[in-house]
């Protein structure tokens, strides 16, 4: 093995560098004193950044919060948003690293215990809606303008898709940003292949990780704050006038939270149609898709696996190290409790993953392929256009059923 310092070294390709294209071990041998920076939105010169830091040798830049805060063009309530963000910026300080800060816009006031740089965004920008794919932690210089909503009210007629990933470990082989950059990748393609059926929200990086102690680079927002932000940002598309909505998983973690915030949303506003599933290819269509090309038995597929690494080889394939990969399908399986992509078993349960897993992994990466990744993604896709077309439907049947006000 590496000394800590050469591994350091070999993760630190330029002065500023995306800290979610990692690995988790990488992670782990990073100094703890380096500068983390965790943007809100694009936009900011990395020139002044690293100068308001006191240019440092190495910055790493986190993931970006794409909306939320005041002025982002789709926002919630600051206390919402507040605790979004100290619980990020907390996960990041309980693994030790002590020199953390937000970066946001010069004229956003936030509460006083968060710790916060201060720049002027570079002007003009393209939208964030425009800019190319995964771009969330790119080089800081394309954000949407504030005076542009998300998604714009041209789009109210169609299916809001808002894609949800994560940044937390993938094994020793798959980049932090694994779920992100696939949840991306399929809700784009869905927007892109019905245009005048559905409008794509830019991707959301964070979510809900129980075991992300065990782990270094993996964050966790929190449940109940989880639910929170994204109830409030249904609340204040349907106060825009929209009225039909997909949250689109790339994490297993954020499912059963995305479940709440579907049923409160319900609730709350009845003559609305919100809907979401359990991650991507898990239907009929997707079940035997998988079938299809799958080499990995039962428990080959579910984190880090088979299925992801294929992915990330279709999408990313540099930031895959499929010479480190580490096969791991002895999961503590019983007749109603065991683990694939499509989980079987009447139990549901949460134990450690350290109970199941020594690398992080669940499945068989090393038997992901470029080729596998592309037909999978494409069926995703098609997945997905499928639901939205339903979610429609149901949406006009439903309306056409109920008396009128």
């Amino acid at each position: 093995m590496r000394s800590r310092k050469s591994e350091t070294e070999d993760v630190l390709p330029s002065d500023l560098f995306p800290f979610d294209e990692l690995t988790y071990p990488e992670v782990a041998c990073l100094p703890r004193d380096l500068p983390l920076v965790l943007p809100l939105g694009l936009g900011f010169d990395h020139t002044a950044l690293a100068a308001h830091l006191g240019s440092p040798p190495h910055i790493g830049l986190l993931p970006s919060l794409p909306f939320g805060w005041t002025g982002s063009g789709l926002e919630v309530p600051q206390p919402v948003f507040e605790a979004v963000l100290r619980n990020l910026l907390g996960n990041l300080l309980e693994d030790g690293f002590t020199q953390i800060s937000a970066l946001i816009p010069d004229d956003l006031q936030l509460a006083a215990d968060i710790p916060a740089l201060r720049l002027p965004r570079l002007s003009p920008a393209p939208s964030a809606v425009e800019a190319a794919p995964t771009t969330h932690h790119a080089s800081l210089i394309t954000h949407h303008s504030p005076s542009v909503t998300l998604p714009p009210d041209s789009d109210r007629e169609k299916v809001v898709l808002i894609p949800i990933g994560h940044t937390e470990q993938h094994g020793y082989h798959a980049p932090l940003s694994t779920d992100t950059l696939i949840i991306e990748a399929i809700g784009r393609g869905t927007a892109e292949a019905v245009p005048q059926q559905a409008a794509c929200l830019p991707v959301s990086p964070y979510g809900v990780s129980t075991h992300w102690r065990s782990f270094p680079g993996t964050f966790n927002v929190g449940g109940r704050a989880f639910e929170d932000f994204w109830l409030a940002v249904v609340d204040t598309l349907v106060g825009r006038g929209f009225n039909r909505f997909y949250l689109l998983s790339g994490h297993g973690g954020n499912v059963s939270f995305l479940v709440n915030v579907v049923k409160y949303a319900g609730e709350r506003h009845p003559y609305i149609f919100c809907a979401t599933t359990e991650l991507y290819l898990n239907g009929p269509k997707g079940a035997a898709a998988l079938e299809a090309k799958r080499e990995s038995p039962i428990g080959g597929m579910g984190h880090a696996c088979e299925l992801e690494t294929s992915l990330i080889l279709a999408l990313r394939p540099e930031l895959i190290h499929l010479e480190r990969a580490v096969d791991e399908t002895d999961f503590i399986a019983t007749p109603s409790y065991y683990m694939d992509w499509i989980e079987g078993g009447a139990l549901v349960a949460n134990p450690p993953w350290d109970d199941d897993t020594q690398t992080g992994a669940y499945g068989a990466g090393s038997l992901g392929t470029k080729e596998k990744g592309e037909y999978w993604l494409k069926v995703a896709i098609e997945e997905k256009v499928d639901h939205v077309m339903e979610i429609h439907e149901q949406y006009r049947r439903r309306r056409e059923r109920r008396p009128e006000p």
